[in-house]
């Protein structure tokens, strides 16, 4: 599992985390690095690191904040993305376009273009600032419901309580909600 979210992960590229782990770093020490990453997971130690706060421009003139991960806590979170994925993807409404696996914004909107070919009323949902306003408690409760493996539900709540570097350097807690 490992192995194949490194693969996927080091595919999208990316840049370093707080700890500036390169991705020529993890390819000239791939075992050691694999290997400690997957003895953490297995053994219940890994603990994330705090993602880096950047600031990007928004079309609009605003900013819009990002948190980047280290490279190795990509890699562990895509392990559990794809397992989770196997078990919730099947019970998504076929409707659904957010982050699922083989489908884009641009099928989505070639959807909602088709639907209004075949339906006389509009459904408008503004997500914005979503992830930062989610409420953990009801996020946990939703994973515990899917997914009864106890690791996953581990590394879910720790990544929900990472901190924050954020562009000055200070360290910040994320806010609960």
């Amino acid at each position: 599992m490992v192995w194949q979210a490194y693969k996927k992960v080091k595919a999208n590229k990316g840049s370093a985390g707080i700890d500036g782990m390169t991705w020529d770093y993890v390819d000239n020490n791939l075992q050691e690095v694999l290997y400690k990453l997957w003895n953490r997971l297995t053994s219940g130690c890994y603990f994330p690191a705090p993602v880096r706060q950047v600031a990007i421009a928004k079309k609009d003139g605003g900013l819009r904040t990002l948190g980047i991960p280290t490279v190795i806590d990509r890699i562990a979170q895509q392990v559990v993305k794809h397992h989770l994925e196997l078990q919730v993807e099947p019970i998504f409404h076929n409707g659904s376009y957010g982050y699922r696996p083989n489908r884009s914004c641009h099928d989505a909107v070639a959807k909602a273009n088709s639907n209004c070919f075949n339906h006389d009323f509009v459904i408008d949902i503004d997500i914005q600032g979503f992830f930062d306003t989610i409420n953990h408690e009801l996020l946990l409760k939703a994973v515990r419901h899917y997914c009864k493996d106890k690791w996953v539900i581990l590394y879910v709540e720790r990544w929900l309580k990472a901190g924050i570097i954020e562009q000055d350097g200070k360290g910040a807690s994320r806010k609960t909600f």
